[in-house]
């Protein structure tokens, strides 16, 4: 697609511009606003529990958005909470995005017994709710950053393994496939750089929209303390911990469900812009 075209989209799509301003305003406040903040996100200071939101009555130096019951500044326990949830998700879904893509891409061109054993794997993993399997896999294995990526590749490479595979199966009917084939270019070179680059604009929007879907798994997961442990910050386990004081100390739960809600919308109206963009049948 012409650049040219590209730019023009991107300034049109109310969805791109409002998800990456979102996300840039979220990337900055986690990972630049932690280095003018004094406070420690792990240590406790019991004298200073439950202080009330200050805002910036105090400057950096106060607490802008009050303590938790163990003293802890929540401000910059949701900053670095946020850190550890991108970290986590970007990595997944590159994960998620490499399992499902080779996968779909051998499934669709190859065909017959390999389509066949790719595709009862995806349809055994859709058959049981991500969550109910992420809930099962953690109790058996035990909480830990390990078992919750492991648990989050193996419940959202299913879709990206199907839409690149449908998308595989056209593309291989095209001439250049043909004229590949019958020149003798081996089968590594024609899936992965002839096919490819024509099926990653599915890959692209979904793995855009999945960044959200995986931030709030592991949210809820932290939530059930079956994802990031304490005393390590965690969106989810802020909230979890919060809901215990809703009715006395209720920025414990607000706080971060608020940040929570608008980071998931950012990726989500990313998604959508990425979607509206690339869309070959949309008219300038």
């Amino acid at each position: 697609m012409d650049k040219n075209i590209l730019l023009s989209r991107m300034k049109r799509s109310y969805f791109f511009r409002i998800g990456v301003v979102g996300i840039i305003f979220i990337f900055i406040a986690c990972y630049l606003f932690p280095l003018f903040l004094q406070w420690d996100p792990i240590a406790t200071e019991i004298t200073m529990r439950f202080r009330p939101p200050e805002g910036l009555s105090n400057g950096l130096n106060g607490h802008i958005f009050g303590t938790d019951h163990l003293g802890r500044d929540v401000l910059m326990r949701l900053l670095i909470g946020g850190q550890y949830s991108f970290r986590l998700a970007f990595f997944v879904v590159v994960l998620q995005m490499s399992i499902g893509t080779v996968l779909g891409i051998v499934s669709g061109y190859v065909g017959g017994w390999v389509d066949q054993v790719i595709m009862r794997a995806c349809d055994t993993v859709l058959s049981i709710p991500g969550m109910v399997l992420a809930i099962a896999v953690m109790a058996i294995l035990g909480a830990s950053t390990r078992n919750l990526i492991l648990v989050m590749t193996i419940s959202g490479w299913v879709q990206l393994c199907k839409v690149t595979r449908n998308n595989v199966r056209v593309v291989k009917q095209q001439e250049f496939v043909s004229a590949s084939k019958i020149l003798g270019a081996k089968l590594p070179h024609i899936m992965f750089s002839q096919i490819f680059p024509n099926v990653t604009t599915n890959i692209i929007i979904l793995s855009s929209q999945r960044i959200g879907m995986t931030i709030i798994m592991e949210s809820s997961l932290s939530y059930l303390n079956l994802g990031i442990q304490a005393p390590a910050p965690s969106w989810g386990n802020m909230i979890s911990t919060g809901r215990q004081f809703l009715t006395t100390q209720p920025w414990l739960i607000l706080v971060p469900g608020f940040a929570l809600m608008m980071s998931v919308l950012s990726f989500n109206f990313l998604g959508d812009g990425i979607r509206d963009i690339l869309d070959t049948k949309r008219k300038i």
